[in-house]
């Protein structure tokens, strides 16, 4: 009696439990990334609300000229405000405003001439959150990459692995820091 029928039957078993296991392997990988995305999103945001609080604060602490905290205040309060499609374009716009007021002539003595140490604290908050930003932008993109990179791959194309989710996209700002 000849079994090579079972031989062939747990070849074919053994192959598609391989390629259920690759699929879903690439269908886990996707969802990670995808989850990865979200995460540094969610972290570029904290970072875009802290530097428009720091630029908040130094529009209020009166340690700058009237023009330039008007300028600076309302370039922040254009960013916390803005809806999705126009975020970009008021987070670019504080960019230039932090940079306009930071690199005035005479931007550090106005600093100096407060209570002691208060401007040089709003400065370092600042500066600190424009940095945070510029990192939560590059981590950002880069998730952004990588998922796009995945879901271009021939199967995931072919299966649909990566369901109903939107691909994501870069978030691209003038994100310069001050004074730099």
């Amino acid at each position: 009696m000849s079994y090579d029928w079972i031989i062939d039957v747990l070849f074919w078993v053994a192959v598609v439990f391989l390629v259920g296991v690759y699929v879903s392997w690439r269908a886990t990988r996707l969802d990670r990334l995808h989850v990865r995305v979200e995460t540094a999103r969610a972290a570029l945001d904290a970072a875009l609300v802290r530097r428009a609080a720091a630029a908040l604060e130094l529009a209020a602490s009166r340690l700058l000229d009237p023009a330039a905290s008007l300028v600076l205040a309302t370039a922040a309060h254009e960013a916390r405000t803005a809806d999705a499609d126009n975020r970009e374009f008021a987070e670019s716009d504080l960019s230039r405003a932090l940079r306009a007021v930071v690199d005035q002539p005479d931007f550090a003595g106005a600093l100096t001439a407060g209570a002691p140490g208060d401007g040089e604290a709003a400065l370092d908050e600042l500066t600190s959150a424009a940095a945070r930003v510029g990192y939560a932008r590059r981590f950002y993109n880069d998730a952004v990459r990588q998922a796009r990179a995945a879901r271009r791959r021939p199967l995931i194309r072919v299966l649909p692995l990566a369901g109903r989710a939107p691909l994501p996209d870069f978030f691209e700002i003038d994100d310069d820091p001050p004074g730099a």
